[in-house]
């Protein structure tokens, strides 16, 4: 296991690329599959993904980071055991038990990368599905994620002016190393709105019933859109709802309210909601190191076909509204 560790480790220091892209094929488009809660009720979106040749749904998440699988598919894909690590997310409890692996291989459509960390698990039951997949794991390219026609399309990013093109590589590291490069803008991104990134978190200024502008956590493994409860009682009336259960991979959470009216504005975009939930999420800001005042979540992500460009910091939605939804 050391030694394996140490060998990644050295591969790292020499410059190599770890989860490195190896077949020519530069980009890629899949079908984004759904995920129900039951049979009638879908609760997010998957990617087809082969972990050593093994195969696995995971949750495309961009309120994530890297992939993670639970210990069966690992199991199944003989991920081999690196470190044992807990894994944070949403809930009041500790963090779920599990491990950093690795894996040879990893193909997800056309594309096929070798040598990448994988987070493992241990208790299945936290799981709802195979596992994770986030969405900054594909920050070497531009992120096309649509939703209503259900395609994932992965295309190279536009090179920097003179410079060559950058190595895609998967980025399956919990803290991947970066590049500092002042924010470019392609004349075909014009339109994109800027978002701030802290480690994997897209956070974008959002507008609650015309106040101040706000971070919001763009998350696409959130079910629905949620309002921090201290911020949700600034701007309108909050009441208690013991009906309503909030859960993640650190268990469930411990009160949740309900909102009135308001109206959400980001980038171009504005939607009036009358029943979001709203309860404390310190501990995801003290996770990003800044204030998180909501989430906007996956209901509402549902309706908008979204591209990201982690390089850059740029995201881009649009929404058709001639399209039933």
């Amino acid at each position: 296991m050391h030694d394996e560790l140490q060998l990644l480790e050295s591969k790292k220091k020499e410059g190599k690329h770890l989860c490195q892209l190896v077949t020519k094929v530069t980009q890629t488009e899949v079908k984004l599959e759904p995920l129900m809660s039951d049979a009638a009720n879908l609760r997010g979106l998957g990617l087809r993904v082969h972990v050593n040749g093994a195969s696995a749904k995971l949750m495309v998440d961009t309120g994530a980071s890297g992939i993670l699988i639970d210990k069966k598919v690992a199991d199944r894909a003989g991920v081999k055991h690196l470190i044992d690590h807990g894994v944070q997310g949403v809930g009041d409890r500790a963090a779920a038990s599990g491990y950093l692996g690795y894996a040879e291989k990893i193909q997800i459509g056309e594309l096929e990368f070798q040598g990448c960390y994988v987070s493992v698990v241990n208790t299945n039951s936290v799981l709802d599905d195979d596992g994770l997949i986030g969405a900054n794991v594909f920050r070497s390219f531009l992120v096309d994620m649509n939703m209503p026609d259900r395609k994932f399309k992965l295309t190279q990013l536009p090179p920097y002016p003179d410079e060559p093109a950058a190595v895609a590589s998967l980025q399956t590291e919990s803290a991947p190393a970066h590049n500092f490069h002042n924010r470019y803008v392609a004349p075909e991104m014009k339109e994109y709105s800027p978002f701030l990134l802290f480690g994997h978190d897209i956070l974008i200024p959002t507008h609650v019933n015309k106040s101040p502008s706000k971070l919001f956590l763009i998350d696409s493994g959130s079910w629905d859109s949620v309002l921090s409860a201290p911020f949700a009682r600034a701007v309108t009336k909050i009441s208690s709802d013991p009906d309503t259960t909030v859960k993640g991979l650190n268990g469930k959470v411990a009160k949740v309210y309900r909102n009135q009216q308001i109206t959400l504005q980001f980038s171009r975009f504005t939607q009036k909601r009358d029943d979001l939930v709203a309860f404390d999420l310190t501990h995801i800001s003290d996770d990003t190191g800044t204030e998180i005042s909501g989430i906007l979540g996956f209901t509402l992500l549902n309706l908008l076909d979204m591209k990201i460009d982690y390089r850059d910091g740029l995201v881009d939605f649009s929404f058709d509204p001639n399209r039933f939804h």
